[in-house]
Formats: structure tokens, C-alpha cells, sequence
């Protein structure tokens, strides 16, 4: 199968909704731009400067939102390049990313990161094909 282009990477900006008592954080409708269903919802801490890279999916598509703290993506094509999307407390967003485009994050954050991906399909580590860090070449500083 050709490469996705990273211009298919859907960046939806979410609702914050002040309430007395805490905030109210839209992530995921099922009439959204991006949803193809449902499969998983699990979330990932991500400490503060640390790096988790590289993945690609062969099938899911990933819904991801950062509800606390600030995590750098990073995202790749099979040519090599690259996209970058910041999302968080100061920009809430959600990213759709189709399948086929590696990726790696970095929480940016000065304390918890906390990402959480509404995923089309439940995991399946014989759709993920996962490599070092050092494989893909990236300035993560």
C-alpha cells in the first residue's frame, strides 16, 4: 500500500466548558470529523521529557488528546518527512491520525502529561510494528 500523506493528520480543536467546580473537556462524538468507530479508550502518563518513539499502526486510526499537561508529537511519512502538532492545556485539540504514519511523543510539560487515545480498534500488537529510537532520526530538544 503508498504512503499516507501527513496532511490527512486531522487536527480538531476541542471544547472547554468552564463549569463551578471543574472544567468539562469534549474529547470523541461519534458525528466528529475523524471517528471511525469504536475500539479502545486507554490512557498513557508521559513524564516530563521523556520520549516514546517510534510506532505505526497498520490499521487503527488514532484519536489522541492531551487533557492535562503538554505533550510534543512528532510525525513521520515513508519519505521521511516529518509533522509536528503540540497539544494540551494550551491547546486543546484532538489528532486524528490515519493509519501508516509512524509517530513518537515527548512530554513537554512541567509535571504529568497524561494522553488518552480513542482508538477504532482494540489493540492488536500483530497491527503495530514499533522501532527504536534510534531508527528514526529526530532532534527531540
Amino acid at each position: 500500500m503508498g504512503s499516507v500523506d501527513l496532511d490527512s493528520i486531522i487536527v480538531t480543536n476541542q471544547r472547554r466548558i468552564q463549569s463551578h467546580g471543574g472544567h468539562v473537556l469534549h474529547a470523541m462524538k461519534r458525528s466528529d470529523e475523524g471517528y471511525k468507530g469504536f475500539g479502545e479508550v486507554y490512557f498513557s502518563f508521559v513524564n516530563p521529557l521523556a520520549v516514546k518513539a517510534w510506532k505505526k499502526h497498520q490499521r487503527m486510526t488514532l484519536n489522541l488528546v492531551v487533557p492535562v499537561g503538554t505533550i510534543l508529537f512528532v510525525f513521520v511519512d515513508e519519505e521521511g518527512n516529518k509533522r509536528e502538532e503540540i497539544i494540551g492545556v494550551e491547546r486543546y485539540a484532538r489528532l486524528t491520525v490515519p493509519p501508516k504514519v509512524w509517530f513518537g511523543f515527548k512530554g513537554i510539560g512541567k509535571s504529568d502529561n497524561v494522553l488518552m487515545n480513542f482508538a477504532d480498534i482494540p489493540h492488536d500488537p500483530n497491527e503495530v510494528i514499533a522501532v527504536s529510537r534510534e531508527s528514526i532520526q529526530h532532534d527531540w530538544v
